[in-house]
């Protein structure tokens, strides 16, 4: 498939399902679609939406905002304030509870721990999360965050976005999958769509996956060259 547009979306979902717009209202389907895509973004890694946003820490203060619209957080990179943001270190990611432990002696100097601190929501108009931070900054710090942000979602007035133009056979047994959840319908119709979902899911987030190797950077760690013979 090509692309899928909104409208085709509703057309394939009531035709696969063959339940009209009595049962399947516009309302209705708007929700499933939305959940569908709340579905892939939460499964996929998208690189299309992956983005930095610079701030500063706050002196005895654990714990730091993400972005609005944040999703998920990729990496968290801290410097000195007064760097110019030169040889910055990547924190390690860490459970909550170790940050909790840890930080119950108030041990304060430069971050090396981060936790997620209420789950990113992906809401552009709410708080999207914090991280927790150990040791707790002792002064100002620069920090960035590498993240994946709130897509444009797909719906009757934006009617294509990534998903629906990249991964629409994906995003179509998605929303089949939250269509049969919704009717209660067979459980082997549901079972089907899922697994179907699960194969899409997975040949798109290798596609992801080969654009990061492409880089010089992934997730923190340096590419090491190869020597080879070959020109």
């Amino acid at each position: 498939m090509a692309g899928i547009s909104y409208s085709d979306l509703v057309t394939q979902i009531r035709n696969y399902t063959e339940v009209d717009s009595n049962v399947l209202t516009t309302a209705v389907l708007e929700n499933i679609i939305l959940n569908a895509q709340y579905k892939i973004m939460r499964d996929i890694p998208i690189d299309a939406d992956r983005k930095i946003a610079t701030d500063n820490l706050v002196a005895n203060q654990e714990h730091a905002n993400l972005p609005a619209g944040a999703l998920f957080v990729r990496a968290v990179q801290v410097t000195d304030a007064t760097s110019g943001f030169a040889n910055p270190i990547f924190l390690e990611k860490r459970d909550v509870t170790f940050l909790d432990e840890f930080n119950g002696a108030r041990a304060t100097g430069r971050p090396k721990y981060y936790a997620m601190k209420g789950g990113a929501t992906g809401n552009t108009n709410t708080t999207s999360g914090a991280i927790l931070l150990s040791p707790i900054p002792d002064t100002t710090y620069v920090y960035k965050i590498h993240y994946n942000a709130m897509p444009a979602t797909l719906e009757s007035d934006n009617t294509t976005n990534f998903i629906s133009l990249n991964f629409p056979n994906g995003l179509l047994y998605a929303a089949l999958v939250e269509t049969y959840g919704y009717l209660k319908g067979p459980a082997d119709m549901l079972q089907l769509y899922e697994q179907k979902y699960k194969e899409e899911a997975q040949k798109f987030a290798l596609e992801q996956t080969g654009r990061r190797r492409r880089d010089d950077y992934t997730d923190g760690t340096i590419r090491t060259k190869i020597d080879s013979a070959s020109p």
